[in-house]
């Protein structure tokens, strides 16, 4: 089914204050207090009590929309209705307030779930997390998995790794009215997934590459979508297709991923050339394919393990070919990586380990 999404001036003037409007009245006026206080505390109760740990963590949600709202209502009056928006302390601004409300979520999200995330090795390749100390932007490479893997990924990258964070995104994540406003007051790009070609997305990649600064950090997923059994099948097959039956061959020796598409990568190294490469492999909730695996599983009790390899860019191929064959391997060593660690999580007993640092 595809969604048709409604044009700006809509979204501002209807639909984003309804939804704040409908926010703010269930929250106030239709939630019992029992309710609230339950689901509050519902991380720190026995048993699996699914319907609690959901309704509190969307609570918590419709929480941080409200407020986060809010608050772009009172930067875009204090920015001159807009005027001065795009200024640097205004964008500074925003991706604070960004990072806050997802410190928010993030927080009630592992306590709800019983998550704990793990990193390992380096954040950044000769940066030890202050922004202070950042010399160049960065290319951040991960694979496409498992529920809210993407907004994972830009929390640690903005809030503990200090960056700022850019991605090229669906265009219907923009119905949501936090993601519409504050999304689009940043260097972020939206794309129509059905009706865009490719070139136009690798455009969009470009363009956001080739005005980054220092502290600035670009997302890119190179196998386009999460992985599931199909897509991967289907992903397979369009190498053959096309031709690439080496690559195909290769492709099917990967089990947990699917096969990477190296334009976006190119495109972003031929835009700026001080770009520094960083590849990010996770697992923890990758098996996660639908609601009702996700609804099961409640609580999680998962550790999410996350490994961050800076590659030196005089290592990675500018052309296109050299370049695919350097991501297919490095897929390849994720592929090894998220395989030990699932045997390794497999063995062990559910425990409770203390969260990083």
């Amino acid at each position: 089914m595809t969604v048709k999404l409604p044009p700006r001036w809509v979204r501002r003037l209807i639909i984003d204050p309804i939804v704040w409007f409908v926010a703010v009245w269930l929250l106030v006026g239709v939630v019992p207090v029992l309710l609230i206080l339950l689901a509050i505390l519902s991380f720190a109760l026995p048993g699996k009590l699914r319907f609690l740990r959901l309704t509190g963590f969307v609570l918590v949600g419709m929480v941080v929309e409200v407020v986060g709202l809010a608050l772009a209502f009172l930067t875009w009056i204090a920015s001159g209705f807009g005027y001065l928006l795009r200024r640097p302390a205004f964008v500074e601004l925003h991706y604070w307030i960004l990072g806050r409300c997802l410190d928010v979520l993030f927080w009630f999200g592992r306590r709800y779930f019983q998550l704990d995330v793990r990193g390992e090795g380096p954040y950044l390749p000769g940066d030890d997390g202050d922004p202070r100390t950042t010399e160049f932007p960065l290319l951040v490479m991960s694979r496409h998995a498992g529920p809210g893997d993407s907004f994972l990924l830009v929390h640690e990258v903005l809030t503990w790794a200090g960056r700022r964070p850019r991605i090229v995104l669906k265009d219907t994540l923009q119905l949501d009215p936090f993601i519409d406003v504050y999304l689009n007051r940043l260097p972020m790009s939206f794309v129509d997934p059905n009706a865009a070609t490719q070139g136009a997305t690798l455009t969009e990649i470009g363009r956001l590459a080739g005005t980054m600064a220092a502290r600035d950090a670009l997302l890119i997923f190179p196998e386009g979508g999460n992985v599931t059994p199909g897509r991967r099948a289907r992903a397979i097959e369009r190498l053959r297709e096309n031709g690439h039956h080496d690559a195909a061959a290769r492709a099917e020796g990967i089990v947990h991923l699917m096969p990477p598409r190296p334009g976006g990568v190119h495109a972003a190294l031929e835009a700026n050339a001080d770009l520094q490469v960083v590849v990010v492999s996770h697992t923890g909730l990758d098996h996660l394919d639908s609601l009702g695996d996700i609804w099961r599983e409640i609580p999680l009790r998962k550790t999410l393990h996350m490994r961050w390899h800076a590659i030196p860019s005089s290592e990675v191929p500018h052309g296109l070919d050299g370049l695919s064959d350097w991501l297919f391997t490095e897929w390849e060593l994720m592929d090894d990586w998220v395989e030990e660690h699932r045997e390794r999580d497999d063995q062990e007993a559910p425990t409770t380990k203390a969260p990083r640092p």
